[in-house]
């Protein structure tokens, strides 16, 4: 995780992850999200978030999407074997990572990457986001990641059903119940299955600090209520264009995504309302 400016919450966000994997993880999210669900009363926080339009696709979605993330792994696959033989060739460690991350109604899985940083990188400080410039990541990472070839193994998620190919990124449990404070409404993201993009993956940078996890959580409570098959067209659209090296201007202009401002306000109601109701829960307690 970056510097967070000094924000208090973004500090308590940091000291108290700690280094956990697989299992340990996934239950020591669920202790944890419960005890805290519980004691600030966040699953009263907001209305659900569900889609205005096209109740039927979320059913054909999922379907079609396992259908899609099959037939990628035909070609990705020699892609994949190539990239992993590169991350075990020059750098110590495994080619491939797993990770814990939150998925649909906040049950946690496993994801799948291609290891971008030096093995074991969070051994002595503890889980922590990546920053521009992080001196953790391999050279050949570096690459990986501009390309978004990292992000390739993730299709296996999509077959297993863990995540779609197109939704809110997933987001690692350790940070969760503290972004929910921050953010009482954090939870709505959760209402449809993780992607491996998204709307605010093709408009907005990575998560750095708490004013960026409030500019992308609006953009996923957007694209929740927009859901639909020409919204997906469209991030697919601008995922393509975004790799290729559009900047994220020339993909909002070419294939007509929303305005930030219209994102904005229409996210808003649900922001503050969440913010309103946890206030009134804290004063109560």
């Amino acid at each position: 995780m970056s510097d967070q400016g000094g924000n208090p919450l973004a500090a308590r966000i940091q000291s108290c992850a700690t280094p956990s994997k697989g299992k340990n993880a996934q239950n020591r999210y669920k202790e944890n999200d419960q005890g805290m669900r519980r004691e600030r009363g966040t699953d009263q926080s907001c209305h659900t978030v569900r889609p205005i339009g096209f109740q039927w696709y979320p059913w054909v979605k999922t379907a079609l999407e396992r259908l899609v993330a099959l037939l990628l792994l035909i070609p990705a696959g020699p892609v994949i074997l190539l990239a992993a033989c590169l991350v075990k060739l020059t750098s110590k460690g495994p080619a491939f990572y797993t990770q814990t991350r939150v998925g649909k109604g906040g049950k946690p899985f496993t994801i799948y990457k291609l290891r971008t940083m030096i093995n074991k990188c969070e051994s002595l400080t503890g889980p922590r986001w990546s920053v521009p410039g992080d001196p953790r990541v391999t050279r050949v990472g570096q690459f990986l990641r501009l390309t978004h070839l990292d992000e390739l193994p993730q299709l296996l998620n999509v077959l297993k059903g863990d995540m779609a190919l197109i939704g809110p990124r997933p987001e690692r449990p350790e940070f969760v119940p503290e972004l929910e404070l921050a953010f009482p409404c954090y939870r709505q993201r959760l209402n449809v299955r993780p992607g491996v993009t998204g709307l605010a993956q093709v408009q907005l940078p990575a998560d750095t600090d708490l004013g960026s996890v409030e500019a992308k959580l609006a953009y996923d409570l957007y694209y929740i209520q927009s859901l639909s098959p020409w919204m997906d067209l469209k991030i697919l659209a601008g995922t393509i264009l975004y790799t290729l090296g559009a900047s994220y201007g020339v993909v909002r202009w070419l294939i007509r995504l929303p305005q930030q401002e219209l994102i904005q306000q229409r996210a808003r109601p649900f922001l503050e309302q969440g913010r309103a109701q946890s206030r009134s829960t804290r004063e109560a307690a």
